[in-house]
């Protein structure tokens, strides 16, 4: 605690040091250490230049070669340690922690005796010139504790220590005093002088005085009594209790119990219970018992007394306490007396009835063990049970077995059924056990054992009964599930539990449980499996939720599972439920159906946003500048939201013409990137705004050589937003802070623009000129900008043209290039021509002229005044109809005109066709008749002869 308030006060004093030249300073030493102890050295940097986070780097000059650097560790250089600190420094066992930006703390966790030496802390220049000191010493000493031979192990525990103070004060502790401690203490110095040759001299040794040193005993004296509880007959119980009389408020006591002289059995002062010999497999049957009735009792319970058991018992009680290396030590003990236990001797045999591990209600499915014990002289027995279920006096036969070990099985008994089997074993020659699998709630009822003997002195068999009832609960009728949620509304990226309890009094039942989670969304009316937990330990994941598994732990318990849900996200809204299954404890080994099962009722869950607490500055303030200076804007966080909430910054602009809407200039969104508003994608802008993350809560806005067209006001928005596991983004809230309004000190320069009213009808498809004028024209070292809207009702205002100061033009849209032109008429006039008129160019259209200056060292254009038009209103009309273009907007007309040539076309054909056919066929009909007149002329002058009628035909068509 002395060396860390040291450090602490030594950074306190630092941090006082006035900034000036760079000086290192380091813990003032020489520093005192033990081998094995660690040790932590500060250093610190003031009056530097450059970042306020500073590096360092550490070494170490050794004794052996003082000149020679070593070098640890470093901020800067991750490889800067030499080979003999690297393992060291990877394993953690060396490190640096950063106090403040200028201010670390050298941790050696483990101190080695080569840890000895001059530590130097160096800082890397970051100034303009090198000016002060930029390292600094210190010494860390060579020394070693040895414990003596009786003090190791208590020495390695840090039960005793030794610690120096100072150059002459040391300290010695000792904890948990043990009664050895007792007796004289004394300290005994020895000095050293180092001769030139580095050899140590002994100079003189001197001791203090003699400190007594006397331990009180921290126990109490006790006495141990036994008693017993039994009729001592054979087959009954057998109870003793050590009772521990007159001791401290809570001892630590452990037990011991004998008998015959000999260890039995132990329990130590944790509960852990240890058995000797025979005694061990007694208990596992359920014979016997060793227990702990409370801080200071102790019982051993022996269930059916034997003639084995008869004898001495004691009991032997020792105060312990706990040694800090985990083991017992005796403070001191105790015995009781004697107890001496006798059996009665029965005057017949008798039977001794019971169930195994002493069970008379069990649940279905579970097993059912008997026990029947015969007393007396061992002689050849024989056994039979019988079961009278519930409601009914008649016995049904179970199972027997005769003396020749031959076993017979009842008819309900005897084939193995969906309930399981009956197996009857002999033990020992007295000892008969019936056992049945698999039971059912109809092996409810009284079980009889009769053991049968020969007597060679009567006709009948000599027999002995014993009954025992039993009863077999059901799990289907008892079971019952709860689902329980601590927070049913659950924050976003929160964790929400939900806890499926079972309820059907199984406190003394462990059945194998399958669990099944379901989950219905908010959207669908369907539960879907989520996760399965199956009795024999399997987990089975559903596909509903892709991303559940990586984020839910899931518990069980023998009657609790629990679902534990991490990074809420608004997937997880909806309903849950479970379902529990009950199994027989056999069912790891088979595959049978569950015994019982039963659903929860629903439960919702919603996952709702976290409140916002975002607040903003908004406080209004007015800056006047000067024309072509520098400014900042801030946007200040009040207060924000709990959680790893990330902030998105949006910078807005209003400029001072009238009826200017708020321009978006820029966007640092919650992802750290930053966008530019659509109205400031010129790079002039880009290089004019700048905004920057100045702390946690401080943000500003950056405008560079200021200039007419940035005057207006300016505001910043705030937005919360919440990254859940899913990878969405949730807006919490958005606030905006003040106005802050920006003006510029009057420079003489003033721009006016002819304010004339002006309205113009143009018909549509034709050209139109706007003009802007100027009352007056500047010097002639003034350059003009100028700058076209257009607006119209239910709509923003719109840029159409930049004419820049330089002649460059820059369109609002690439589009607009061809519809229309800015340019400059005369020195006074500007024009905006708009080419083939729309409908859709109606409105109100209006200009602002700029003007530029050079301004600074180097020179630069400034925009330092500008000026708006009036509002000058274009009303387009539509045009007048034209033949070409009524054609046009008539269909049915336009159809005609383009089929009537056509159909015209085909009719010339076909009637071209037409006159082809006739001519062609009255062509055919003159080529006959010529060659039957060329017939009849050969005939005729042939023969001379022609009739009348032949010529009448010829007269007639020639005709």
């Amino acid at each position: 605690m002395a060396g860390i308030s040291y450090v602490a006060s030594f950074f306190l004093l630092l941090t006082k040091l006035s900034i000036g030249q760079r000086e290192v300073t380091v813990q003032k030493g020489p520093l005192f250490r033990a081998e094995g102890y660690p040790v932590s050295i500060g250093c610190n940097v003031t009056g530097h230049q450059g970042p306020s986070e500073q590096h360092f780097q550490w070494s170490v000059y050794l004794p052996t070669n003082p000149t020679q650097e070593v070098q640890i560790i470093s901020t800067k250089d991750a490889a800067f340690s030499y080979a003999v600190y690297t393992q060291r420094v990877r394993s953690g066992d060396v490190y640096v922690e950063r106090v403040q930006g200028n201010s670390v703390l050298l941790h050696i966790s483990k101190l080695q005796m080569k840890d000895a030496g001059e530590y130097e802390c160096h800082t890397p220049n970051t100034d303009e010139k090198y000016y002060g000191s930029y390292s600094a010493k210190t010494n860390l000493i060579d020394f070693i504790l040895v414990p003596g031979p009786l003090y190791t192990e208590r020495f390695a525990a840090s039960d005793v220590q030794l610690n120096k103070l100072g150059p002459t004060t040391f300290r010695l502790s000792i904890e948990r005093l043990q009664s050895s401690d007792q007796g004289q203490l004394f300290c005994e110095a020895t000095e050293w002088i180092q001769d030139p040759d580095e050899t140590w001299m002994f100079i003189t040794k001197k001791q203090t005085d003699q400190t007594t040193l006397r331990i009180q005993p921290a126990v109490k004296d006790f006495q141990v009594n036994i008693t017993a509880d039994s009729l001592f007959a054979e087959g009954k119980p057998l109870e003793l209790v050590c009772l521990v009389v007159s001791s401290g408020r809570d001892p630590q006591l452990q037990g011991i119990w004998f008998f015959n002289g000999t260890e039995i059995a132990h329990i130590d002062a944790g509960g852990v219970l240890g058995l000797k010999n025979d005694y061990k497999e007694r208990a596992s049957q359920g014979e016997l018992q060793v227990s702990k009735l409370g801080p200071k009792a102790f019982s051993l319970k022996i269930f059916s007394l034997g003639p084995e058991d008869e004898g001495a018992y004691r009991c032997v009680v020792a105060e312990v306490m706990k040694t800090r290396t985990g083991s017992w030590q005796v403070l001191q003990r105790k015995q009781s007396p004697d107890s001496h236990v006798h059996l009665r001797k029965p005057a017949a045999r008798s039977v001794v009835m019971s169930t195994k591990n002493k069970q008379q209600v069990v649940w279905e499915g579970e097993t059912l063990a008997f026990l029947c014990k015969a007393g007396g002289a061992e002689s050849p027995l024989s056994v039979s049970w019988w079961h009278i279920p519930r409601d009914q006096t008649q016995p049904e036969f179970v199972a027997g077995m005769g003396q020749d070990g031959i076993v017979q099985l009842g008819a309900s008994y005897g084939v193995p059924s969906y309930h399981g089997n009956t197996r009857l074993e002999k033990m020992d020659w007295a000892t008969f056990q019936l056992e049945i699998t698999f039971t059912a709630i109809t092996d409810s009822g009284t079980y009889e054992c009769r053991v049968s003997e020969k007597s060679r002195n009567q006709a009948r068999d000599l027999s002995w009964t014993q009954k025992i009832s039993v009863t077999v609960k059901s799990l289907e009728s008892s079971l019952q599930v709860s689902l329980m949620s601590r927070q049913p509304q659950v924050m976003l990226t929160n964790t929400f539990d939900l806890s499926c309890v079972v309820r059907a009094g199984y406190s003394d039942l462990k059945v194998p449980l399958t669990v099944t989670w379901q989950f219905q969304p908010a959207s669908s009316h369907i539960f879907h499996q989520l996760i399965r937990i199956t009795h024999n330990g399997t987990i089975e994941w559903g596909n509903f939720l892709s991303r559940f598994q990586k984020k839910t732990k899931v518990s069980q318990s023998l009657f609790r599972s629990q679902l534990l849900v991490h990074d809420a996200t608004e997937e997880e809204t909806g309903v849950y439920q479970c379902e529990v299954e009950v199994y027989d404890r056999n069912s790891l080994y088979n595959n049978r159906p569950p015994r019982a099962s039963a659903i929860s009722h629903p439960l919702r869950i919603a996952v709702t946003l976290p409140e916002s607490k975002l607040k903003v500055n908004s406080r209004s303030q007015v800056q006047e500048l000067s024309i072509n200076s520098n400014t900042d804007i801030e946007c200040s966080i009040l207060s924000r939201s709990n959680g790893n909430l990330q902030l998105a910054i949006i910078w807005y602009f209003s400029p001072v013409s009238t009826n200017a809407s708020w321009l978006k200039i820029l966007e640092m969104d919650q992802t750290n990137v930053i966008k530019t508003g659509d109205e400031f994608h010129t790079p002039q802008r880009k290089q004019k705004f700048h905004t920057e993350k100045v702390s946690q809560d401080l943000f500003q806005l950056h405008i560079l050589n200021v200039e007419d067209s940035d005057r207006g006001k300016y505001h910043c928005a705030v937005e919360e937003w919440l990254l859940s596991t899913n990878g969405t983004w949730h807006k919490l809230g958005e606030k905006k802070s003040g106005l802050t309004e920006l003006k510029l000190k009057p420079t003489g320069s003033k721009v006016r623009v002819s304010k004339v009213y002006w309205t113009e009808n143009v018909t549509e498809h034709r050209e139109v000129a706007i003009r802007c004028s100027l009352e007056s024209v500047g010097s002639s070292a003034t350059l003009y900008s100028v700058m076209w809207y257009w607006n119209r009702e239910n709509s923003g205002s719109k840029l159409l043209v930049h004419l820049q100061h330089d002649g460059l033009l820059e369109y609002g849209e690439e589009g607009l290039r061809r519809h229309l032109h800015c340019y400059r008429s005369s020195s006074t006039d500007f024009v905006l021509k708009l080419h083939q008129v729309e409908m859709e160019d109606a409105g109100m259209y209006w200009c602002r002229v700029a003007e530029w200056q050079l301004h600074g060292h180097p020179s630069k254009w400034i925009n330092q005044a500008s000026d708006e038009s009036q509002r000058m209103v274009l009303t387009v009309l539509p045009s007048e109809p034209t033949l070409p273009s009524r054609i046009c907007s008539s269909a049915p007309l336009l159809y005609f005109l383009f089929i009537c040539p056509f159909v015209l076309l085909l009719l010339l054909l076909i009637s071209l066709l037409c006159l082809y056919w006739k001519a062609r066929k009255l062509s055919t009909l003159r080529s006959n008749t010529r060659k039957e007149k060329a017939l009849w002329v050969d005939l005729k002058e042939a023969g001379g002869v022609t009739t009348n009628r032949r010529e009448d035909e010829e007269e007639d068509e020639g005709n």
